[in-house]
């Protein structure tokens, strides 16, 4: 059976790539061409049979959410709300990391449920699996390979996979003087394995075998950085780089066999290297699409690493990334409730429609917003916003008898001046 890839080479139109063309609001062949390239990606596992999306070049900027149990909280409950809640605002995308509890149920609950792309990084389980039974370094190649089939049988429409990772560059790595080493989970289990069992990565050594899998399956290929910097001080290394050479190899391989796949970028990167990050990337991986966490340009802001995550995507998006892993207020410190979800995709979420705006998409937004506000239209404001409710709280709580304003300036709204005098009717009205 040939992938999507494939017919998109053939000059197939599918259904799929017609209603990601009717969504994004270019045409058809528009998206054939970017899937035929490998400048746009549409992941797509038949089981689990998302909402049409895509990811790359000339589309919107989308934002995936993190889910997931860990070690010390097992609530499937809150995973679910979590998940509500992300779609609410606005995710594109999920990935289940869960690594507490009956893992395989909580992902089959969690894809059941999920109406948008899902992702997740098998490696973990896997890892998880081996260290219960003595250590992470003695999952064996085969358990890694099952683990993947796994997920792929599931349904997961994308998964993270560390294939950059090499006997070499761990070499390198070990005198390279880095100061934070490796940050990445499935990193640092492959980068264990290679050094206790001085064997090459299995997902780099056997990277046609995966090949074949992801065309039995139909997944996409995220391809990890498992070097990415964990600190402003690792940013644009030669631990970074070198894998990122790795990838855009492993770019080309898996085009040349049909499959789909996009790349994984930093990271903590200060915010005049993010633009250089992004060009860097796009030229080693010929144009690929750019997965990106954050990037988080600060290091001492735990507790708004969400917002620290909105400032370098924005920068990352402009300079052409085309996927951002929203970050929670809970980054590096818990794992997040409902309330850093909700605060994460909407940091996320402006982030990207910063980008889409300066790549020329969205500004309709803008505008109907800027119209609704020229004559105090309150309720067009709250529907064109990211965050209705917010917005609504915020204005009610200060509501005065000057109702067509709000409380900041009351009575001498400039808007309303200006409208007075210039014969504008007004058209707001007062919803508190």
């Amino acid at each position: 059976m040939s992938t999507t890839m494939e017919q998109a080479r053939r000059g197939e139109v599918t259904d799929l790539m017609r209603a990601i063309a009717e969504k994004e609001g270019v045409s058809p062949e528009f998206v054939r061409n970017g899937i035929a390239s490998g400048r746009i990606c549409a992941p797509h596992n038949p089981v689990h049979d998302a909402e049409p999306a895509a990811i790359g070049e000339g589309l919107s900027v989308k934002i995936n959410v993190n889910l997931g149990t860990s070690r010390d909280i097992v609530d499937l409950d809150s995973e679910l709300e979590k998940l509500r809640v992300g779609l609410r605002y606005g995710a594109d995308a999920v990935m289940d990391l869960s690594t507490g509890g009956d893992i395989d149920a909580i992902r089959a609950r969690l894809l059941k449920e999920c109406p948008v792309m899902m992702g997740s990084v098998p490696i973990y389980q896997t890892g998880l699996t081996a260290a219960r039974r003595n250590a992470v370094v003695e999952m064996t190649e085969d358990d890694i390979f099952n683990g993947i089939e796994k997920h792929a049988k599931d349904g997961m429409d994308f998964m993270t996979v560390h294939c950059g990772i090499t006997r070499e560059s761990v070499a390198w790595l070990q005198k390279s003087g880095r100061l934070m080493d490796v940050v990445s989970r499935g990193g640092s289990f492959l980068t264990a394995w290679i050094l206790h069992n001085e064997e090459e990565n299995p997902l780099y050594k056997n990277y046609d075998y995966l090949l074949e899998m992801a065309r039995k399956y139909e997944f996409t290929l995220s391809l990890g950085d498992g070097f990415r910097p964990g600190c402003i001080d690792d940013a644009s290394d030669q631990a970074q780089i070198s894998e990122l050479m790795t990838l855009g190899h492993l770019v080309k391989r898996a085009r040349a066999a049909g499959v789909q796949n996009m790349v994984e970028g930093p990271g903590h990167v200060p915010l005049d290297q993010v633009p250089m990050n992004i060009q860097l990337q796009k030229r080693l991986c010929d144009g690929a699409p750019f997965y990106v966490l954050g990037p988080l340009v600060t290091d001492i802001a735990p507790g708004y690493d969400h917002i620290v995550g909105a400032i370098g995507g924005s920068v990352a998006a402009q300079a052409g990334a085309d996927f951002l892993c929203y970050l929670t207020p809970a980054e590096h410190l818990s794992l997040p409730d409902v309330d850093d979800v909700r605060e994460g995709v909407i940091a996320s979420k402006i982030a990207a429609h910063v980008g889409d705006l300066c790549r020329g998409i969205g500004r309709e937004r803008d505008q109907r917003m800027a119209r609704a506000r020229k004559v105090l239209d309150w309720n067009t404001m709250y529907d064109t916003c990211i965050d209705p409710e917010k917005a609504r709280r915020y204005r009610c709580r200060g509501c005065t008898e000057e109702s067509e304003g709000c409380s900041m300036c009351g009575d001498v709204c400039a808007i309303k001046i200006v409208n007075t005098y210039m014969s504008k009717d007004d058209k707001g009205g007062h919803d508190c």
